[in-house]
């Protein structure tokens, strides 16, 4: 979008936050850059340059306003939406590849060289996977140092600087403020929370309608590793350096956070895991446009607009999941899946009490004992394939997963069908477009608003929702009266 010059004009001018995000707003007279709601007086035409993202702003020699905090704006959208090769590694990069791994690393789960990755980025984003880590890191050393008592040194290296002069350095360059002038100036509320506890403000583009969201995380909660409590949907997490737990509650213009990590290093990851799981960086706007052309559905859109995906933190864990739920209740789906957590889940430690348990990885469910599992003999078969080709590394799911090859490669595998491999291709992989003609509660529905409900005339008509059918999906799970719909009290 930062190449429409007129439209982007436009937008900061009318100050329209469901562009942040989309591109940001570099301002040649004072050499800082902006979200487009960035609610000064916006400059003249001739004084903005567009970039794609706060990398290429960066890049550029401009620093962020800190006034509007572009640094703190949602994610693009673009990258939820797509499965190309700058999509994934976008999502990679969120999910600290970069710095964990390398660019080496970058380019090996993505099956590119380096220097093609790098082109593909500079292209498209402006800057390659460095810098767009790089812009990264400073987002979240800024958080660490508003939201926490953490000396810098630890501030540094938990936020992935090789170094505190790194750090330091970075940090004036971007914010224009050193840290401790940061920390100086956040709102004396921000550090505020019980002990090792990192609290935060994810932002979304409105409208969001959580009902259905918190409602499906909530009635198919796993005992001991997920609950609902006092407002908060709580869970554990798995993360690369360590575990955490967070609670996520709902607000009218954003999503509190509550962070409780064993290693720092985790920050980065643990938020890109809670957006995803979300589906935060969503564009809504979009999403209810498409849909709201088709008589039947736009009157559910403009009952409750802004309904997301309720996806997952952990791709491998939502596909045992979803083979525990095949041809059962969702009660019964709770109660396999809570015997595979006290069987094989690592335990954890909750001050609040009530989450007891990681859900177990592939790894500690390989060696499993099938005869264990009070299930058809088949379903065992489907699960300790699935659980095998998972440890194996055979079955790759995760940010970086090509939907279309992932959805074959699930297909092939025994006791996978339609409705199995599509239910993770639109929870676990995060595919928009991911459709479920053969459910039950979809098909109940296009029966009752008089659209087709055999399977095949369904996905005909459904052709027009295209590319977020997921996103149908929800709204017509959202006209019966199960629990997944209820944002609990």
């Amino acid at each position: 979008m930062h190449t429409d010059t007129e439209r982007c004009v436009r937008a900061v001018q009318s100050k329209d936050a469901r562009f942040d995000g989309w591109f940001y707003t570099a301002v040649l007279t004072t050499g800082i850059y902006c979200r487009p709601s960035c609610p000064a007086v916006p400059p003249k035409p001739r004084h903005m340059v567009f970039h794609p993202s706060a990398a290429a702003c960066q890049q550029a020699g401009f620093r962020a306003c800190k006034r509007c905090r572009p640094d703190a704006s949602p994610g693009s959208p673009e990258w939820n939406v797509r499965a190309d090769l700058v999509a994934r590694a976008m999502r990679l990069i969120a999910d600290g590849v970069v710095d964990r791994e390398g660019v080496t690393g970058l380019a090996a789960r993505l099956g590119y060289s380096t220097r093609q990755i790098e082109r593909q980025l500079l292209a498209e984003l402006g800057a390659g996977p460095l810098a767009l880590a790089r812009a990264q890191r400073a987002r979240t050393a800024r958080l660490l140092v508003e939201t926490t008592d953490l000396p810098m040194a630890d501030v540094a290296f938990a936020a992935g600087f090789s170094s505190v002069r790194a750090f330091n350095d970075t940090v004036r360059e971007v914010f224009a403020l050193s840290p401790s002038e940061l920390r100086t100036r956040a709102p004396k509320h921000a550090a505020a929370g019980a002990p090792g506890v990192i609290a935060l403000r994810l932002p979304f583009r409105a409208p969001l309608h959580p009902d259905n969201l918190f409602g499906h995380l909530a009635a198919t909660a796993v005992p001991g590793v997920e609950e609902w409590r006092e407002g908060s949907y709580r869970r554990t997490l798995r993360l690369p350096y360590g575990q955490g737990i967070v609670a996520l509650s709902p607000r009218p213009d954003h999503i509190a956070c509550r962070l409780a990590l064993s290693d720092h290093r985790d920050l980065t990851v643990a938020i890109s895991r809670c957006r995803r799981l979300l589906d935060l960086d969503a564009d809504p706007v979009a999403v209810d446009e498409q849909l709201r052309a088709d008589p039947a559905l736009a009157p559910l859109v403009d009952k409750a607009p802004g309904r997301r995906v309720p996806r997952t933190a952990d791709e491998a864990e939502f596909a045992v999941r979803a083979v525990l739920g095949q041809q059962v209740s969702t009660a019964a789906a709770r109660t396999h899946a809570a015997r595979l957590v006290i069987a094989h889940g690592t335990p954890v430690d909750d001050p609040e009490g009530g989450l007891t348990h990681l859900f177990p990885a592939p790894e500690e469910l390989a060696a499993l004992d099938p005869d264990a599992l009070a299930m058809p003999r088949t379903r065992r078969t489907t699960l300790t394939t699935l659980v095998r080709r998972l440890a194996d590394g055979d079955l790759r799911l995760g940010a970086d997963s090509d939907w279309p090859k992932t959805r074959a490669a699930l297909l092939a595998l025994p006791g996978f069908g339609p409705w199995t491999a599509d239910v993770i291709a639109m929870r676990a992989l995060g595919d928009p477009d991911a459709f479920l003609p053969t459910d039950l509660g979809v098909r109940r529905a296009a029966r009752a608003l008089g659209l087709p409900s055999t399977p095949a005339a369904l996905t005909t008509r459904a052709a027009a929702w295209r590319p977020w059918r997921a996103y149908a999906v929800q709204y017509l799970w959202a006209t019966d009266s199960h629990p997944i719909n209820v944002l609990p009290t």
